[in-house]
């Protein structure tokens, strides 16, 4: 979406200016340290163009905000990648999109996942998975390739297995009654999730239905500290800068501050299971 893109660049703009004001440099003296173009400063503070990394770097060099650099990088080379809209990320259908999902799997020694209404697709079953896929499909009216994105969902749950990774799964209790597929899948799901438990490598927490509140807060998956990925009804954010990152490693830790483990989830679940069979 453009005007997303116009808008990470305005703010952008409006951080690097700030800096410039604190440090009581004008734009005409940046400009000419640099022989930048009179009109380059203004410019870049709004947002009429993106400054390059090493546009960046004079700031922060000029203006003694050397602190600032970093996150200011991030912010920049983030602005062309963070917003993709579903409907270029899935206009070849789920395929590329689940392939994206293995490389960052695989890749990440600690995954942190939080759901407020669907189960982890790292947990799904396969049935599961189908309904949930089969949905996508016909709402974003793209390619049907169901068994191709089933086969490549249940691909990636053999980053589990691997040794070297740790995996921190937080899901509301709402999760556990919101039907995909009909009962007989969600019993088969509530067993997977029992399942599941036993691994040595995955902690599932369950925050009960009146926890409560404490921060407002959307479904997102976090890969290491390096990047935090949140999808939208529209698009899928991919999140790089670490003053945002800080924010979600805080809301992470106390949503599973909420959750039940152990025993706790298990009973939630076995709940779960016995409405659905009442």
């Amino acid at each position: 979406m453009t005007s997303s893109v116009d808008q990470q660049r305005e703010s952008l703009g409006a951080r690097l200016r700030e800096i410039r004001f604190a440090a009581g440099l004008s734009g005409a003296e940046l400009a000419r340290r640099n022989r930048w173009d009179p009109s380059k400063v203004s410019k870049i503070e709004y947002g009429k163009i993106k400054p390059s990394l090493d546009d960046i770097s004079a700031y922060c060099r000029d203006c003694n905000a050397e602190d600032q650099l970093a996150d200011l990088q991030a912010t920049r080379q983030n602005i062309d990648t963070a917003y993709l809209e579903w409907r270029k990320v899935l206009s070849t259908g789920t395929k590329r999109r689940q392939q994206a999902s293995i490389k960052w799997e695989s890749e990440a020694r600690i995954l942190r996942w939080y759901e407020p209404t669907l189960i982890p697709g790292l947990l799904q079953t396969a049935d599961y998975a189908a309904g949930i896929i089969r949905k996508v499909i016909a709402f974003q009216q793209i390619p049907n390739d169901l068994d191709q994105g089933v086969a490549n969902r249940m691909e990636r749950q053999q980053v589990l297995y691997q040794r070297d990774h740790l995996f921190h799964f937080v899901i509301a209790e709402q999760a556990l009654y919101t039907t995909v597929g009909d009962d007989q899948t969600m019993a088969g799901q509530m067993d997977r999730l029992i399942a599941v438990q036993g691994m040595p490598r995955v902690t599932l927490g369950i925050i009960p239905r009146t926890a409560p509140f404490e921060t407002a807060t959307t479904g997102f998956v976090m890969f290491d500290s390096r990047m935090v990925l949140v999808e939208e009804i529209t698009a899928e954010l991919s999140i790089t800068q670490p003053r945002e990152l800080q924010v979600y490693h805080r809301t992470f830790d106390v949503l599973a501050s909420q959750a039940l483990t152990g025993e706790g989830a298990r009973a939630l679940i076995r709940k779960a299971l016995e409405a659905r069979s009442s």
